[in-house]
């Protein structure tokens, strides 16, 4: 696990220059990657490699980069694992390939298996996540490629100057003839999903290695060639056209077996490992199989929360007992996590506005103490159906299908009165106490009206300001993203590609590699293996949402370890109870950022719209605490780098 960065210059510069630049690139990922660093160039033909390395595999010197291939082709910048190289390994040499092997990371088995099966072939064999630079000394080209699903970040941006890339946009920084400017069309974006969404950067020019993707580039300024390795909208079509044969008991099993070869292939670590363990039913299975596979105690950490009905502390210690696993807990309280707050900015190299960043990066805090690489349960919501959304969605836009067009072009008049106009008025009427929020409840209602696909009605679901330029001096549209498969497929199917396509990676992948990364940790993602993802959409609808239980074949899995009693329960989530937090606490912080003069230093949002949204919340006039959120995370990350970023 590692920070990697990389520059391929345009035109013929002092080699004293560009190795400065590259030294201060990588530095920047320190943090990536605190156990050693190194930096090639190679003036002839300006290409030039950094990397900062967190030995997990070989931990000598063998297993430093950037790595050359043995032929001398190839050298590559990567970060990240792949988990099954000792196989690989086998393989290259059960073909009679001959290498002088200098020791035994992935990082020089991947480079003979390029050099054995070509870029594509060898990336095809690999379980793993990754991201990373690749010079082809021989065709001159520079390829980068980011692992499947997008665990891994890899950021690039090409110009006059010729092509530079990183794991994080502060590396981008140090390139002198950039010059960062803020994309107001990310940040309308951004305001509207909490998240930098796809290959979007909050930096106009910069931009994402799609998940999946390669990026050929046979000169500095000329654009890249893309061709996808694998990409989910095409597994997920597939895995619908050609469904797993067996029964419900045959299913179990399958999925038992893969979870348990991906969990076994993760384990492989020449530091110590353990997990996340939050006491739900992903993590829960994951560490149910470390314990399985595995011969001592797995290394268990969780954070609990003292904020009522967020804390599943006392859940995951009965899990953790039940397996015999040796359990670390840390009890935050409020304090805590309100003194993280302001700083998240300086984790996050983009703005970020989960809430559940700070208790992940608390327990990430507390994991690293103990190990270097921890297994967690991400990705087991999106594929099987264990997001609320999933289950009730479906049924709203029924709903909405069945109603006549006039009434659904009606029902966008619930708007015309603003969310704390309804709240005062069912007060009046002496129903406040009967419906919680009404005003947010009827929004949603009138939502019914706005949307006409199934797509459009999940980007509202998961809208924070569903207009962001209602708050921006210089509207800007948001993106949306572009829809893909399955249209034809059930919406619950539907969302679950969406989630994976775009929710999984900008929010969720996003906030465990920031938040690990930041404490130099390494998280591992068994669930994503790509045969656990190509399982589950070979699976029936019935096997993932049955009645009433979602997620109905992964707890099949989960009953065989752990007794259904200490995990069947509704889901709960990992976040902090933000709304209460701006009214209390964070009110103090959280004020001046919303300040008129505070907004008004540069020119991007509308003064009086915001106070208005914050005057409203603080009154109880309207919940619109995940819209001054997102505004709030844009401010404290906006302090924090405007130096580097014009406006």
């Amino acid at each position: 696990m590692c920070g990697i960065a990389g520059l391929w210059c345009a035109r013929s510069e002092a080699e004293s220059a560009v190795r400065g630049r590259l030294e201060r690139m990588t530095s920047t990922l320190a943090h990536r990657g605190p156990d050693g660093s190194d930096i090639f160039f190679d003036g002839e033909s300006g290409i030039g490699f950094g990397h900062r390395r967190l030995s997990i595999v070989d931990l000598s010197a063998a297993g430093q980069q950037p790595m050359w291939s043995h032929s001398g082709r190839y050298c590559i910048t990567y970060n990240g694992e792949i988990y099954n190289a000792p196989e690989l390994r086998a393989e290259l040499e059960s073909r009679g390939t001959r290498v002088p092997w200098r020791g035994h990371s992935d990082t020089e088995v991947l480079l003979e298996a390029i050099e054995a099966f070509g870029l594509r072939g060898a990336l095809s064999k690999c379980h793993g996540m990754f991201a990373l630079g690749l010079w082809d000394a021989k065709r001159r080209q520079l390829s980068l490629v980011r692992d499947r699903l997008g665990i891994k970040p890899l950021l690039y941006v090409q110009g006059s100057f010729g092509i530079a890339f990183a794991s994080e946009l502060r590396a981008l920084y140090e390139l002198p003839s950039l010059r960062p400017r803020l994309s107001l069309s990310t940040l309308s974006s951004f305001l509207r999903f909490g998240v930098v969404p796809g290959t979007e950067c909050i930096v106009e020019g910069v931009h994402k290695v799609p998940p999946g993707a390669i990026l050929c580039f046979d000169e500095a300024e000329a654009p890249a060639d893309t061709e996808y390795f694998w990409r989910a909208d095409d597994v997920a079509a597939a895995g619908m056209r050609q469904p797993f044969e067996g029964d419900d008991r045959e299913a179990v099993d399958e999925l038992e077996r893969r979870i348990r070869r991906a969990v076994e292939l993760r384990m492989r670590s020449d530091v110590p490992f353990g997990a996340f363990l939050s006491g739900g039913i992903d993590s829960s299975a994951v560490v149910a199989m470390m314990q399985a596979v595995g011969s001592e105690p797995v290394e268990t950490f969780c954070i609990g929360n003292t904020s009522s009905g967020y804390d599943e502390s006392a859940h995951a210690a009965a899990v953790a007992r039940h397996l015999g696993c040796a359990h670390h807990t840390l009890v935050a309280d409020p304090a805590d996590m309100l003194a993280l707050v302001p700083e998240v900015a300086r984790y996050w190299d983009e703005p970020f506005a989960d809430s559940s960043q700070i208790p992940t990066y608390l327990v990430s805090r507390l994991t690293r103490q103990h190990v270097t690489v921890a297994l967690s349960g991400d990705g087991g919501d999106e594929l099987f159906a264990g997001y609320n959304r999933h289950a009730w969605a479906p049924r709203l836009w029924a709903l909405s299908q069945r109603l006549p067009k006039p009434v659904r072009s009606a029902l966008r008049g619930l708007r015309l009165m603003r969310v704390d106009d309804w709240d005062r008025l069912f007060r009046a009427v002496g129903l406040g106490d009967a419906v919680r929020l009404p005003g947010d409840k009827l929004y949603k209602v009138a939502m019914l009206g706005e949307v006409d696909t199934p797509h459009e009605l999940y980007d509202r679901l998961r809208s924070h300001w569903a207009d962001p330029s209602s708050v921006m001096l210089e509207p800007q549209a948001a993106t949306t993203p572009q829809e893909r498969a399955l249209e034809s497929a059930p919406f619950s199917e539907q969302m679950m590609l969406y989630d994976l396509l775009e929710y999984l990676p900008d929010d969720i992948l996003t906030k465990v590699d920031r938040a690990s990364m930041a404490v130099s940790l390494e998280a591992r993602v068994p669930l994503l293996d790509h045969d656990v993802v190509e399982l589950a959409w070979q699976l029936p609808r019935s096997s993932k949402i049955r009645g009433r239980t979602q997620k109905w074949v992964l707890r099949q899995v989960l009953g065989r370890h752990v007794p259904p009693e200490l995990f069947d329960r509704p889901k709960t989530g990992f976040g902090v109870p933000v709304g209460q937090w701006l009214r209390g606490p964070l009110q103090g912080w959280a004020g001046e950022l919303l300040s008129e003069s505070e907004l008004r230093v540069d020119p991007i949002f509308d003064a009086p719209a915001v106070q208005d949204a914050w005057n409203a919340h603080l009154l109880g006039r309207g919940n619109h605490e995940h819209r001054l959120w997102a505004i709030l995370m844009f401010q404290s990350w906006w302090k924090e780098n405007r130096k580097h970023i014009e406006a």
